[in-house]
């Protein structure tokens, strides 16, 4: 269950939190030790109570946690540290992120981020795209109309399909799918401060 709505832009800025991957270590007798993933992807975990400056963002999350239910639905957040397709200091271009090689019959390509180092690729998948940044280029040529996003899920349809061979690239802002990770708000009430929250644990939602 999901809410399309983004959690406060004013306090998100000041969130800390990133990427956590999970990993199993046999330390052997020998002193080696041998490590395995057991997550193919990451999944990331934010605290946005470093964002509360002030009584009304208080109460803005309040209300937020309140519509939400708790941990009941997912929503938007925007990771300030990684929100789109390019680097932080660049603008989003149709030709940032591959999304897949047309051939002629498929018409549907998801929306994805590579993070590359050395030699290695990880890619993301992103399905939280922000409505209205989406810009889509085939054969490094961007491509105005015969195409649309679903921001909900991150597909780009195309009508009619490109055709065989060609090389279909994309450039987006996104937000990341996430729920609270707690039931309870613990709210501090400061007279100084009119009041603070201890946590504000949030998790990536994953399907």
């Amino acid at each position: 269950m999901f809410h399309e709505v983004r959690f406060p832009d004013d306090i998100s800025r000041g969130a800390r939190g990133g990427p956590e991957r999970r990993t199993q270590i046999v330390e052997l007798a020998s002193g080696d030790e041998e490590r395995n993933a057991s997550w193919a992807n990451s999944r990331r975990r934010y605290d946005a109570a470093y964002g509360i400056r002030r009584a009304d963002d208080l109460a803005a999350v309040v209300a937020f946690f309140e519509a939400r239910n708790g941990r009941l639905y997912g929503f938007r957040f925007k990771d300030w540290a990684d929100w789109k397709s390019c680097l932080p200091s660049g603008a989003p271009a149709a030709t940032d992120q591959s999304i897949g090689t047309g051939d002629g019959t498929t018409t549907d390509f998801q929306l994805v981020k590579a993070y590359d180092s050395g030699s290695q690729t990880w890619t993301r998948t992103i399905t939280k795209p922000v409505a209205g940044t989406v810009l889509v280029a085939i054969d490094g040529l961007e491509q105005a109309t015969g195409w649309s996003v679903d921001t909900t899920t991150g597909i780009i349809s195309f009508t009619p399909a490109p055709a065989t061979g060609a090389t279909i690239t994309a450039g987006f802002e996104f937000d990341v799918p996430v729920r609270f990770d707690t039931d309870t708000l613990d709210v501090t009430l400061d007279i100084e401060r009119l009041g603070s929250i201890t946590s504000i644990p949030l998790i990536e939602v994953r399907r």
